[in-house]
């Protein structure tokens, strides 16, 4: 079985702007948007603290590699905080690249690493071309198969622990360590473990980095060039209903990826269709705010932490059919109500893909109460 692809044209580059980051109109909708004051930037639990301790009042960190963060802020333009994750370096084809660690489907590797627990992501065990992250268990740095460029790059991983028989062996490529493996130099162990580690740096490029810091997509999800010295990187953080703080790393729909300044991650895109994704509603019109298209924030069906969780987002948009009648809605179930009742018109996608959808990989590393009031 191939990579699922779309079968239709997603949508031009001017009609997504439209759709999905209103130009430079963002920036605008944002200026117009009371938003709470900002506090004062606050550190999360060092290493050695569990995943999900309490930070401030009723603020959960999910990740433990969060280490700095902001809800909100007067610093920058734009509606939304920032996230400082601690990097971790892989080999790619023998040279280095980095990358941040959010989900896994173990619940045991969760606890011990400090990542968010996401029993869904087993259903990549059916996934054609899953990326492979070799382990070795020690300080060597992990080797991963595909890197962001590749057709067969994403960030959800199968997580191989590599026993080294042969220490003569240089193991620093997927291709090394895998004719090791054929001829004993290494054992490769069979785990049912998937991880979301998403690369923001490689041989030849990193993520995008966003000069302005007005707009959601423009520009990129990085305040700065990644820290290689620091080890660590800075990504916006966006507010999410209920109660979920989140990046934005991703997408399945390779084509609308450099439009949204983001990855491209095709391999994710078969998620959908095995049931390892949770539905995420954005909204095209209604109430001004932060969300990714300039007006609320979106709404997940479910927040991290929840079994039926995904940082792998399957993306709807909204449309109020009278907007005299917006307001701002805060759960799927009210959602699901609306949609029913009329009042709400839903895109699986944006409106120009529909019926196609498309995958976002959103992991959700900070649990807050929801600021944004309308």
């Amino acid at each position: 079985m191939s990579t699922p692809t779309l079968t239709k044209p997603i949508l031009s580059r001017r009609r997504f702007l439209q759709y999905a980051a209103m130009g430079s109109g963002v920036a605008v909708l944002a200026a117009c948007t009371a938003l709470p004051a900002a506090p004062a930037a606050t550190t999360a639990p060092p290493a050695s603290e569990p995943a999900a301790a309490a930070v401030d009042d009723d603020v959960q960190v999910m990740a433990k590699d969060v280490i700095d963060y902001m809800l909100e802020s007067d610093e920058w333009a734009g509606p939304y905080g920032q996230a400082t994750f601690r990097i971790h370096e892989a080999a790619y084809n023998d040279e280095p690249a980095y990358y941040i660690r959010t989900d896994a489907s173990d619940p045991d590797f969760a606890s011990q690493v400090g990542l968010v627990y996401v029993p869904l992501l087993n259903v990549a065990a059916n996934m054609d071309n899953v990326n492979m992250l070799y382990d070795f268990g020690d300080d060597r740095p992990a080797v991963i198969k595909y890197a962001p460029g590749d057709d067969f790059y994403g960030s959800l991983f199968k997580f191989v622990p590599v026993t080294v028989n042969d220490d003569s062996l240089d193991l620093t490529s997927a291709d090394a360590i895998e004719a090791a493996a054929a001829d004993g130099g290494v054992t490769l162990e069979e785990r049912n473990l998937f991880v979301n580690y998403p690369v923001v740096k490689w041989p030849g490029g990193e993520m995008s980095v966003d000069p302005d810091l007005e707009g959601i997509l423009p520009g990129g999800q990085l305040f700065e060039p990644v820290d290689t010295g620091e080890m660590t990187v800075k990504f916006k953080l966006h507010q999410c209903f209920p109660g979920s703080r989140y990046i934005l790393t991703d997408t399945g729909a390779a084509p609308m990826a450099p439009m949204m300044n983001i990855l491209a991650a095709p391999p994710t895109q078969q998620l959908k269709e095995l049931g390892g994704t949770d539905e995420i509603w954005v909204f095209g019109n209604g109430i001004p705010g932060p969300g990714v298209m300039g007006f609320q924030p979106a709404v997940f069906d479910n927040k991290a932490g929840q079994p039926a969780w995904s940082p792998f987002w399957d993306h709807f948009t909204l449309l109020w059919k009278d907007e005299s009648k917006a307001r701002v809605l805060t759960n799927s179930a009210e959602i699901r109500e609306l949609v029913a009742a009329g009042e709400l018109e839903q895109f699986n996608g944006v409106p120009d893909s529909h019926p196609n959808g498309f995958v976002v990989n959103c992991p959700a590393p900070i649990l807050a109460p929801n600021t944004f009031t309308g």
